[in-house]
């Protein structure tokens, strides 16, 4: 009896220590709830919430057993501050600085139209910069046009789990899948582990398929694009806007591609087991949109990013955000874009704005750890 005595009078310590301290500091909060005391029971989980409340924490309950007994237990854990995206590689550059007529969110802008290869607008589009998981889109255009089996079944390895960002994935190491699925989630739900399986199980490997990447680049014509890995996970995947347009128009041409990448949502077998995925753009899933072709992407040092491939007004168009600023504002730009482009009449569209902050391609961006959502 008097262990079990000494323990209560501890416990009401835990609790009764930091209301008085809070009651000194905040008298009339203190007074008003004692006030509410005289008409019915207050509870410690209440009193824990006011504490916390006013230091900023959370007050975490737990209920113990200590010698059969039920014991509660308050934990004070700080709470994390609100989530504010850093700096990005075209903030640095000045490109925030860069006003234009539709109030864009983005530091960066393309639209092309494209059958006839006319710019309808511009926008720093001459700036090379981090593109994240854009960077996919050049890996599954890689595995297409090299006709790999896409009923080949591969393996997840510890080779394919991000050390860089620590991003997290569904596919535990180990899981067996076929390379068409690994595809399909690689560029429909941006998964990273399965962009990076398809670089390894190349012939020659990951380096080989970086190496082919970058010829590939060469090869369209992308003077201004650098990849490093096959899934966008580092900074020093660089490309500018113009150049992204042209990677667009070549992979808006591959069927597979098409439908991958505009599939609101798919069904995978991964080691026998079925995993639901969804599309990251839910653009596409709009009635009001015809999207032929579409890949997002997001670092800090990238900010959020988009391109798409899409029928507007009768006219298939290309357009291409960097570097925006806020979860929904890269789709938010593409909306505004669509009314500009809708009220445009063809014969008069014209290059709205140019770069004016010089060409950049950084190649060694801090934050390895910056938190990566696609």
């Amino acid at each position: 009896m008097l262990k079990l005595a000494l323990a209560t009078a501890l416990s009401m310590l835990f609790v009764i220590e930091p209301a008085a301290a809070a009651t000194k500091a905040h008298g009339h909060k203190a007074h008003a709830h004692v006030a509410g005391a005289k008409h019915g029971k207050v509870r410690r989980t209440n009193l824990a919430k006011q504490i916390a409340d006013e230091n900023h924490d959370a007050m975490v309950r737990r209920v113990a057993m200590v010698h059969g007994r039920r014991h509660i237990i308050l934990t004070r854990v700080r709470r994390a501050g609100p989530v504010v995206e850093s700096a990005s590689a075209g903030d640095m550059a000045g490109l925030n600085h860069v006003r234009d007529p539709l109030e864009l969110r983005s530091n960066v802008a393309y639209v092309l139209d494209q059958n006839t290869s006319e710019v309808l607008f511009e926008k720093n589009a001459n700036v090379a910069l981090p593109i994240a998981s854009i960077t996919k889109l050049m890996t599954g255009l890689l595995v297409v046009q090299a006709q790999q089996d896409m009923n080949e079944v591969l393996t997840i390895t510890e080779d394919d789990v991000d050390h860089l960002k620590f991003t997290s994935s569904r596919l535990p190491v180990g899981t067996r899948m076929t390379r068409g699925n690994l595809l399909h989630i690689a560029l429909m739900s941006s998964e990273n582990r399965a962009a990076s399986a398809l670089g390894h199980h190349y012939p020659g490997g990951i380096t080989a398929f970086v190496a082919a990447m970058n010829a590939k680049a060469h090869e369209l014509g992308m003077n201004d694009t650098h990849y490093v890995d096959s899934n966008g996970l580092s900074s020093q995947n660089v490309s500018s806007a113009r150049d992204l347009a042209k990677l667009v128009t070549i992979a808006h041409q591959e069927p597979l591609l098409r439908q991958y990448t505009t599939d609101p949502r798919y069904v995978v077998q991964a080691s026998g087991r079925p995993i639901e995925y969804h599309n990251t753009n839910y653009l596409v899933a709009q009635p009001d949109w015809n999207i032929g072709l579409q890949k997002t992407g997001f670092i800090n040092e990238a900010g959020r990013c988009l391109v798409m491939q899409a029928l507007i007004q009768g006219r298939n168009v290309v357009m291409v955000f960097l570097d925006s600023k806020g979860k929904l504002s890269r789709t938010a730009d593409a909306g505004r874009m669509r009314k500009w482009l809708e009220a445009l009449k063809p014969a008069a569209a014209q290059p709205t704005v140019t770069a004016s902050a010089a060409s950049v391609m950084p190649v060694s961006m801090p934050a390895p750890n910056a938190s990566v959502t696609q």
